[in-house]
């Protein structure tokens, strides 16, 4: 955790071993991860304070008992007693039904540890972002079209229920394209990749969303396109009525949503409904080409995928719907295991080929991860084994994607090492992105160790790929020893010279007042000290 603000102590405080591993930690150490008053007790809104600074908000399903038991204890406003505060067998009795995220979140053992610099980012980045006004709503719908296009929001979940939300994240819109993921989901859950891919491709169309076209063999290209979609609309749970089928497809966007209720847009359903020609099309060509199952009902078909556009939820929701996806089909807030793991990797992937209409091969190239657009302005990201993010601006490119919604997404892979190929390239200095799963001084340590390594051993190329993640050549450990010294003390004229070329200090001095000149000539390597002499006089 962070550093409170200036006057105050600490927020928390290191705690080693996770929760599981912590036989033998009395309620005292836990106590210990927050910060205490001069007696060595807690207000419960402090507690709060640390659980939200940490991205576990007070809705959190996982701490509703803590909340429940300290709302029961907090003194009322006009009570005249002192403050409340909490000994460690109180904070015991409080706690005891969630330990496991109340102690990983004050020790910064969540996903991303030093969530704060998540958000610092996050509202940065929305609002350098929010300024751009290029772009126009969806005009081919008439109740889209009507959308206020200035709002703009940002919501993050992580796959430990870390959460954040900024702008109008309340707001509800309806979730048209975005509605295909899940659609593809339940079909996949129903009846497998095998039978499902009897009925629709999984390949780049490289056309419109909506075009009236398909592949060689008839079928739509792939579900994240508009026949795709309706496809899987005739895929799931057939033995249904209309209105039993459209519940079970909320109901699962409840679930991965944490559990909170979905709406549905009538009016955005009727406008959509009567400007539904291409749609009726795409149907119509796909019946002529024998590409639905027996017995389909094309015009309930039809209305069904149109109602599933027409679901709302805000950016809150569905940042938590994509942190589902990034947890492998497991709801972070709930542990709802909405999908199979197996189902979620196909979704992932076609979303990764196919989500950004004909924009997917760029979006893949540049942002590198699996997402999903709408034309209601929304944006779904999703970050394997780490986040969810949603984006919802209503203002769309040439393509049908969220200009702001593009943006962001731009931004946070500049920042943060999170396309899928940074895991080969390291951080890039020259982009300063970061690991965001590592705590505020892990990675600065561990590269530190790292690098000095490397420089005893006369690993160059280990020590390039350590600057490309943007350790600092010049860093010392804790007797003051550079990886200059230590290239000097074993005689590696290679890692001098590289070291000396990226700008490092030709002149450190450790602990005992040593220099890499020094440790040269008490090793004898006199070549190198005739190098490290010149860096040092400037010739």
């Amino acid at each position: 955790m962070p550093a409170a603000k200036s006057g105050k102590r600490t927020t928390a405080v290191s705690c080693a071993p996770r929760a599981a591993d912590r036989g033998g930690e009395t309620d005292a150490d836990v106590l210990g991860c927050f910060a205490l008053d001069a007696s060595g007790r807690l207000s419960p809104g402090r507690l709060l304070e640390v659980l939200g600074e940490a991205g576990i908000l007070r809705d959190d399903p996982r701490i509703a008992e803590t909340v429940a038991h300290l709302d029961r204890v907090r003194p009322t406003p006009s009570a005249a007693a002192e403050p409340l505060l909490l000994t460690a067998e109180e904070f015991t009795a409080a706690t005891q039904h969630n330990r496991g995220i109340i102690e990983r979140a004050a020790c910064g053992e969540l996903m991303v540890p030093d969530f704060p610099a998540l958000v610092a980012d996050l509202r940065r980045i929305y609002e350098e972002v929010r300024a751009d006004r290029s772009g126009s709503v969806a005009a081919y719908i008439p109740q889209l079209a009507r959308v206020n296009p200035d709002q703009f929001a940002i919501s993050v979940c992580t796959v430990d229920g870390q959460r954040f939300s900024i702008g109008d994240a309340e707001v509800n819109f309806c979730l048209q394209s975005v509605s295909k993921t899940v659609g593809y989901c339940l079909t996949l859950e129903e009846h497998g990749p095998d039978t499902v891919h009897r009925h629709m491709g999984r390949e780049p169309s490289g056309q419109g969303f909506n075009e009236l076209t398909f592949n060689k063999a008839g079928l739509p290209h792939n579900p994240m396109i508009n026949a795709g979609a309706i496809m899987s609309c005739a895929l799931i749970q057939r033995g249904l009525d209309a209105a039993d089928r459209f519940d079970f497809v909320a109901e699962t966007w409840k679930r991965l949503a944490g559990g909170r209720s979905v709406g549905f847009n009538n009016s955005v359903y009727l406008s959509e409904r009567s400007t539904a020609d291409r749609n009726f099309a795409l149907g119509y060509s796909m019946r002529e080409r024998g590409a639905f199952p027996p017995g389909t009902d094309l015009l309930a078909t039809l209305e069904f995928y149109i109602q599933c556009c027409s679901i709302e939820v805000d950016a809150r929701q569905l940042a938590v719907a994509a942190a589902s996806l990034a947890n492998a089909g497991v709801c972070p807030l709930t542990e709802d295991p909405v999908f199979s793991t197996q189902t979620v990797r196909h979704c992932l992937s076609l979303m990764s080929s196919c989500g950004m209409y004909d924009f997917s091969g760029e979006f893949a190239f540049t942002i590198g991860l699996p997402a999903k657009s709408g034309v209601s302005g929304a944006l779904m990201l999703v970050v394997p084994q780490l986040m969810g993010i949603a984006i919802w601006s209503p203002r769309l490119d040439g393509h049908g994607n969220s200009v702001r919604g593009i943006e962001v997404c731009r931004r946070l892979v500049d920042c943060y090492n999170v396309h899928t190929y940074d895991l080969l390239t390291g951080t890039g200095a020259e982009t300063g992105k970061r690991d965001p799963r590592l705590k505020r001084h892990q990675s600065a340590t561990e590269g530190i160790v790292g690098l000095c390594f490397a420089a005893s051993r006369g690993d160059v190329n280990e020590i390039r790929r350590l600057a490309a993640c943007n350790v600092p050549l010049d860093a010392a450990d804790y007797d003051g020893r550079t990886a200059l010294h230590l290239a000097a003390a074993e005689g590696h004229r290679d890692v001098v010279e590289f070291l000396l070329s990226r700008g490092v200090d030709p002149r450190p001095v450790d602990r005992w007042g040593g220099t890499p000149l020094d440790d040269a000539d008490r090793s004898g390597h006199q070549e190198l000290a005739g190098l490290l002499a010149g860096a040092a006089d400037g010739t």
